[in-house]
């Protein structure tokens, strides 16, 4: 997923950027492929907790658009190309492809439970990979991803716990 970079007057070595905007552009698969998963639950839930679920999954895809764009946007901002076509996703994306088969309210929200997990735990690498090459900003942004991830996991995974 190398990219040329574009000139700008960031002054993190273009060393440091090269390396941010592959991880950037690593993230924006997994959570374009994520964002997508949502909505295939969105789309097919049936069941008796129909409208609660279908509403929550929706939330859970809008919410992802905003670090979508929080990620594709960095990447530009550090002189890189925001690689978020459904070519490079379906080719980069490391979580699971998305059962396609599921309709029940509670098989959706284990496998979304499943791919929110493997993003969050992702984005918290992100987290330590931008520290350790000395951008801030980045680790920041994936902060904020992290925390975003963690509550909405906690949201789907409350459905997995109740005993009704």
């Amino acid at each position: 997923m190398k990219t040329k970079l574009h000139e700008t007057r960031n002054d993190l070595q273009a060393k440091t950027r090269h390396a941010m905007i592959e991880l950037l552009n690593q993230q924006l698969a997994d959570v374009i492929d994520l964002g997508m998963q949502a909505k295939q639950a969105h789309w097919n839930l049936k069941g008796p907790h129909f409208i609660g679920l279908h509403e929550l999954f929706d939330k859970v895809a809008e919410e992802l658009e905003e670090f979508t764009d929080g990620i594709a946007e960095r990447a530009v901002e550090l002189g890189g190309i925001a690689l978020g076509t459904i070519q490079v996703v379906s080719k980069n994306s490391r979580l699971k492809a998305y059962p396609l088969a599921l309709v029940s309210g509670r098989e959706h929200i284990s496998a979304l439970s499943g791919a929110l997990a493997k993003f969050g735990a992702g984005a918290r690498e992100a987290i330590d990979t931008a520290g350790k090459a000395g951008d801030a900003d980045t680790a920041d942004l994936f902060t904020e991803i992290s925390r975003g991830v963690d509550k909405l996991l906690w949201m789907i995974d409350a459905h997995l716990q109740a005993q009704d």
